[in-house]
């Protein structure tokens, strides 16, 4: 099976979706199902194509998992994803709230060749606007390990190092909230009754934030 704009989506939205179950994790086929936006049966019909290519493990009723092609596809799927939403960013001057949805467009039209163009002139990012990682060449990526704002110790100093929401009115407010990735902010306190967190910035200015907000800020620990 030669890779198409169908292909490359449904590997990386499985490719996603393990990442956040864990790496050996079954994806249940509705869950990929509602993540494409399609019914279950095509979704089943076009995990059983990639089955028989080998990019996928199949396991009727069970779920579907990534095999190491499968893995490294994905990989270089979202290789170029984040690295078109750095480029539009930097150099074409975009808001981070809207090249999501350019990139998902333009991620099936480069080339390998124009995408490795991209990467020197950027200086080799290990990371896109968001923070989410950008694998290498090879489809390797550097995971790091975070906290959310509902896990980070309370009144010492963090740095915000991802957002894990591409949701552009989300991404709007992170931005509006100075809570984007590079600021440094402090957690004052949290109130688990009203699920909310009060953070503070550098300007000394503090936000309130539900939990759910909350969880899709990643810290890491101010050097």
């Amino acid at each position: 099976m030669l890779p198409s704009s169908t292909v490359e989506n449904y590997l990386k939205a499985i490719y996603s979706a393990q990442r956040a179950l864990g790496a050996n994790a079954l994806v249940p086929m509705g869950q990929l199902a509602a993540a494409l936006e399609v019914v279950p049966g095509t979704a089943t019909t076009m995990v059983k194509a990639l089955a028989e290519s080998g990019l996928v493990r199949y396991e009727p009723y069970a779920g579907v998992r990534l095999t190491a092609a499968g893995d490294k596809l994905a990989a270089l799927v979202l290789r170029r994803h984040r690295l078109i939403e750095l480029f539009l960013v930097q150099v074409m001057g975009m808001s981070w709230a809207e090249v999501h949805d350019e990139a998902e467009h333009l991620e099936h039209a480069v080339s390998e060749r124009l995408i490795g163009r991209m990467d020197e002139m950027l200086g080799f990012p290990s990371v896109d606007p968001h923070g989410d990682p950008i694998p290498n060449a090879d489809g390797g990526v550097a995971e790091r390990s975070y906290h959310s704002l509902l896990e980070c110790p309370v009144g010492r100093p963090v740095r915000v190092a991802r957002v894990a929401d591409q949701d552009a009115d989300f991404l709007r407010f992170i931005e509006h909230s100075a809570l984007m990735p590079g600021q440094a902010i402090m957690v004052v306190t949290r109130d688990t009754a009203a699920d909310s967190v009060a953070v503070q910035g550098a300007d000394a200015r503090q936000i309130v934030l539900g939990a759910r907000a909350a969880s899709k800020v990643l810290v890491e620990k101010e050097e």
